[in-house]
């Protein structure tokens, strides 16, 4: 099953030439090479005159079945004749017939067949084995027999295994790597028992060793996956020792592309690491690439399980020798060489180490699947601190959660209550939280961090600086951002004191307190750290640093929140370009990119161009974030606005909705994003007529924006316009006109003067005006008006991107 091509391979060498042929099979023990040759020989029944069957794995096997073929061709020679003289009979036998097949089953050695291909001219052998020893120079054909591919596997589960749950045979097909002894053992044992696929399954996870051990009732135990690998592991450990030691250690990783590098430390001799995986590659049992070492999963199950056997006292082999504490020393020399092949730098600086880290990564939490759950090593918990940091990087938060987690469960086991590396990981677990949406429970983490490095640390130490950003960042994720402003300003001040004055940390410090003042409402002071921090970046980090995108993006919306659409555009074209080249596809940061350049096309009335990003910015998100994140609710919220410029009014109220609920869900119910959630919800539901139902989600949206900002905060502005709108609508104008005043007099105050909401501010009030009767006051109001936007058309007719 699943073998067409091999079969026909195999047909096509056996059936080229005159004189003797000989094709080798070689691959993993249990990867159905034997079932291979055995088809080969039911199939060619009419083709060959004798097809004979050697069991081949020593010399005196190989003699002892050519006597058996001598017994069956002249039973009366045998009678009379020894051992080797019945194999040289069929030796010459063979020689002058031809139409003959000969199968080897299970070669053992190069040099065991050697002796006997040299005596053959005619007929056809096919050769077995386990072993890899360039077998090209010495047969006509050699075929590597590799695992089934899914589709194989798991067809053969289901029918061989009399099963239908075709979604559990595939989980299991996977757990079984698509060995065919393996699903072969488990299709008979399925059969058998008459229990479905997810039992196995499940007995398989909790008991590996046992479950490769047992076959179905009657079939031979020695064909057992476990029975079938110690074989030749045994025979391994007596001529290369170091090969075994070798083998335990890779069954601790991953399975797949293990780097060499890893595996460096393994000896002092630079060569003799090479030499030992060669021979472990001469008997199947590893893949090598000249970068990269794979091993099957269940190969690395069964050797696992050999090594614990003393040690736990679950399984007992009287052959081994093996120290009680093996296992343990086993987990210490690779995790050693772990610690030793790690990459060198701090991955969120330091892009270019990425590729070493995704080559990494999977082989430390491969590792730490077989820690024990006591364990309080520390070299353990820093490398699964560092990889829980590369995956934040990725924005793989689930796995970051994962490491983080355990890298503090230990430290925290293994150290004084206040030691920094505690702060260490609590900082590092809180920012994953963030990243997951999960704010409120980042924020205690946050505190004890800061108190902690606070009281182990000398005052100025920058490493303060960093948990005092972080904390503030936290607060800002929370809708306070009064309280984050002066831990900014700290941050910075111990910063600028400890650090040279280029160093890029500073410009994240620089561009961290900009951004909180831009949430307080106070661009004009944003701008110039923003053009700072930017400065800074560009000098101190290479050209495609994706903290130069992070500083190019939030420049642009510090210039967008002054007004300066013209000048947004480049730098989020130039941001974008950035994080494309540097990050993963799917990084919700990219999101962030397409959704703020979307934001400006909108603006400039591209509304077509912007609707495309936004829509790949909310798959990205959808993809890569907790379906709960409030970046989700960010591009819904985004879109939503997009399609209502382009008059798909009937699209937009189910997806502002959405954005309310997870927005409501996600944040604290004080937090201003609700309300701008709820204000676009409700000018939505104004514009479909239902303004009663908007007026009630306004109030509302100005009583959090009140509550939560300062006084002069130009979004109370949006907040008081957008309610007057709505009384304006209910004939209540007068109770508007205060409103509109009122919300003029905020963007006046916090916003440049030639900004394009004073202009809306301006318009809107001189509308409310003339309903009132008052045309002379609003015309000069829309003088005003029309005079701003002059000004920024003519600006933006200069932009070269306009």
């Amino acid at each position: 099953m699943g073998r067409q091509e091999e079969f026909a391979e195999l047909e096509e060498v056996m059936s080229a030439g005159s004189g003797v042929i000989c094709q080798a099979v070689h691959g993993l023990g249990g990867v159905g090479k034997t079932e291979l040759a055995l088809q080969y020989a039911h199939r060619g029944r009419e083709r060959y005159l004798v097809r004979w069957w050697v069991t081949a794995d020593s010399p005196a096997a190989i003699e002892s079945g050519l006597a058996a073929l001598t017994a069956r061709l002249n039973p009366e020679l045998v009678l009379a004749a020894t051992t080797a003289e019945a194999a040289g009979w069929a030796v010459g036998w063979l020689q002058n017939q031809s139409g003959w097949l000969l199968v080897l089953d299970n070669v053992e050695q190069r040099s065991d067949v050697e002796p006997l291909l040299a005596q053959l001219d005619t007929g056809h052998l096919l050769i077995t084995t386990r072993r890899d020893v360039n077998w090209e120079s010495l047969v006509d054909g050699c075929l590597r027999l590799d695992m089934l591919d899914r589709e194989s596997a798991v067809r053969l589960l289901l029918e061989s295994g009399q099963q239908q749950d075709s979604l559990a045979a595939a989980v299991l097909a996977d757990e079984l790597g698509y060995l065919p002894l393996a699903l072969q053992q488990a299709a008979g044992y399925l059969r058998q028992t008459r229990l479905p696929v997810s039992v196995y399954l499940d007995r398989l996870r909790v008991q590996p060793a046992e479950v490769l051990n047992t076959i179905a009732e009657g079939d031979q135990a020695e064909r057992a996956v476990a029975q079938v690998w110690l074989l030749t592991l045994d025979r391994l450990r007596e001529v290369r020792p170091a090969a075994i030691d070798l083998l335990r250690i890779l069954s601790c990783y991953a399975p797949d592309d293990v780097p060499r590098s890893i595996l460096a430390g393994f000896a002092e001799q630079p060569g003799a690491v090479d030499q030992v995986l060669s021979a472990l590659a001469s008997y199947n049992l590893v893949t090598l690439t000249q970068t990269t070492v794979s091993t099957h999963r269940l190969l690395q199950t069964v050797v696992r399980g050999q090594a614990q056997m003393r040690a736990e006292g679950d399984y007992r082999d009287e052959r081994s020798d093996l120290p009680e504490s093996l296992w343990q020393q086993v987990l210490d020399r690779a995790l050693a060489l772990l610690d030793q092949a790690r990459p060198r730098g701090n991955p969120s600086e330091d892009v270019d180490i990425w590729p070493q880290w995704r080559a990494f990564a999977s082989h430390v939490e491969a590792f730490a699947q077989h820690m024990p759950e006591d364990t309080v090593d520390l070299t353990f918990a820093f490398l699964l601190g560092q990889v829980g940091f590369y995956h934040y990087t990725q924005a793989r938060y689930g796995q970051a959660l994962q490491a983080e987690k355990r890298a503090l469960e230990i430290s925290e086991a293994a150290l004084p209550a206040g030691h920094p590396t505690i702060a260490i990981r609590l900082d590092n677990l809180a920012g994953t939280l963030g990243g997951l949406g999960r704010a409120e429970e980042a924020l205690p983490l946050r505190r004890r961090a800061l108190e902690i490095s606070e009281a182990a640390l000398p005052a100025g130490h920058p490493t303060i600086a960093t948990r005092l950003d972080n904390l503030a960042g936290t607060l800002g994720d929370l809708g306070r951002a009064e309280e984050a402003l002066p831990l900014r300003r700290r941050a910075l001040e111990i910063s600028e004191a400890a650090l040279p004055a280029g160093h890029p940390t500073i410009a994240i410090r620089l561009d961290n307190l900009a951004g909180t003042l831009g949430d307080l409402g106070r661009a004009e002071e944003a701008l110039p750290l923003r053009r700072r921090a930017l400065e800074i970046s560009e000098a101190a980090l290479p050209a495609g640093h994706p903290d130069i995108a992070l500083q190019l993006n939030n420049l642009a919306y510090t210039l967008g929140d002054l007004g300066r659409a013209e000048e947004v555009l480049p730098l989020q074209r130039r941001a974008l370009e950035i994080s494309e080249a540097a990050l993963p596809a799917g990084h919700p940061t990219i999101a962030i990119r397409l959704d703020n350049l979307a934001g400006t096309l909108g603006g400039l009335g591209r509304a077509e161009e912007a609707l495309s990003l936004q829509r790949r910015a909310l798959e990205i998100s959808e993809a890569a974030l907790p379906a709960g994140h409030p970046d989700i609710a960010l591009q819904l919220n985004n879109l939503a606005y997009t399609l209502g410029d382009l008059g798909r009014a009937e699209e937009v109220l189910p997806l502002q909705r959405r954005a309310l609920e997870i927005s409501e869900a996600a944040l604290p119910a004080g937090h201003p994003t609700i309300a701008i959630r709820l204000d676009n919800l409700a000018g939505t539901l104004g514009g479909l007529g239902r303004a009663e139902e908007a007026l009630s989600l306004q109030r509302r949206a100005l009583e959090i924006s009140e509550a939560a900002l300062p006084a002069g905060h130009p979004d109370i502005a949006i907040r008081l316009d957008n309610l007057a709108g709505t009384l304006g609508g209910l004939g209540r104008a007068e109770e508007a006109l205060s409103l509109r005043r009122r919300a003029l007099e905020i963007s006046e105050a916090a916003l440049p003067a030639g900004h394009p909401d004073i202009a809306i501010r301006l318009d809107n009030l001189a509308y409310t005006l003339g309903g009132l009767g008052r045309a002379e006051e609003a015309l000069s109001l829309r003088r005003r008006a029309l005079e701003i936007k002059a000004e920024i058309q003519r600006r933006r007719s200069g932009s070269n991107d306009a």
